[in-house]
């Protein structure tokens, strides 16, 4: 895709602080409907959490350890247990999946999470960071630079309402990493986790929000627009 086909906006919204998670589920949901009657655009939201873990659908109650006591919420997407909290990048991506975006055929989810999946290894390649996908597994992979062994850096969980999209990617910048052993992440015990601090202790939520931006429009057809 070339410049000359990307012909669209995209709402850029960014919240400042931590928003607390009921909060944002109360906003997809409105949203997400409001996109579904067209009374409102699609938009991407970047926000972080204080700490908190998340069930998706699939989520075992085993799988919740949660030492220190965190509240959980029904998230209400696809997949398991997931952690937020800060220092960790959340991009809420609210489409409309009845139309084409970008490189992504219209009603195609297979093609949307692959879409998401490219967007964040274009985004980490930017800063520095080679990052994959393997098969079977949910989530963007790195090599841990402390470690040398895999280690997923950032997470996918998408919900689609009436082909409108919410949910989306958390990319671990430099969250508490200890907090990831009050649960078994995505239901996955052989790896654990990393973050983009290990391989650059100087690395911004700024740069990483600037890596996002920038690597949007190949994947999604539209330019960010910062609200």
């Amino acid at each position: 895709m070339t410049r000359n086909d990307i012909c669209e906006e995209i709402l850029w919204k960014k919240s400042d602080g931590l928003t607390p998670y009921p909060d944002a589920l109360d906003f997809m949901a409105t949203r997400s409907r409001q996109i579904h009657d067209g009374t409102a655009d699609p938009v991407v939201w970047l926000v972080e959490h204080p700490p908190v873990f998340t069930a998706g659908t699939s989520a075992k109650q085993q799988d919740l350890y949660n030492p220190h006591h965190y509240p959980t919420y029904e998230a209400g997407r696809g997949g398991q247990w997931t952690y937020h909290g800060p220092g960790q990048r959340l991009a809420y991506v609210l489409l409309n999946l009845s139309q084409p975006n970008g490189t992504i055929p219209p009603r195609d989810l297979r093609a949307f999470v692959k879409g998401l999946e490219t967007w964040i290894i274009e985004t980490l390649s930017r800063l520095g960071v080679t990052a994959f996908t393997r098969e079977g597994r949910i989530g963007v992979w790195s090599f841990d630079p402390l470690t040398g062994e895999e280690a997923k850096i950032a997470a996918l969980g998408i919900r689609v309402s009436r082909w409108v999209s919410w949910h989306g990617v958390s990319i671990n910048l430099d969250p508490a990493l200890d907090d990831f052993d009050g649960i078994v992440p995505c239901g996955i015990r052989e790896f654990g986790v990393t973050s983009l601090r290990r391989f650059n202790p100087a690395l911004s939520m700024e740069e990483l929000d600037r890596a996002l931006a920038a690597s949007w429009p190949a994947h999604f057809g539209s330019i960010p627009r910062e609200e």
